[in-house]
């Protein structure tokens, strides 16, 4: 028996998922998540370190399909200012 492994450049299969990311840095990103990786995350947390402080993006899976979703940019949490009121 041959084993072939699978690479970036190859087409995704019928398993795999298609995942299309929607908001901020990674915004229009498409991303292919082999079969063999299991089912995509439901949540996915992006990093940008930088010269400042470290930023982070969370992206919540809202599923299509089987095989396909978008990942949706979740708002960021707007501190509650405690003197108003």
């Amino acid at each position: 028996m041959t084993v072939t492994p699978v690479g970036p450049t190859d087409p995704p299969t019928e398993e795999d998922a298609v995942l299309l990311y929607v908001g901020g840095p990674l915004d229009g990103r498409v991303e292919v998540r082999e079969a063999r990786h299991g089912a995509p995350l439901p949540v996915v947390t992006h990093t940008h370190l930088h010269d400042g402080p470290k930023v982070v993006h969370v992206y919540d899976l809202h599923p299509l399909t089987p095989a396909a979703g978008v990942y949706h940019l979740r708002p960021a949490e707007v501190p509650v200012d405690t003197a108003a009121g």
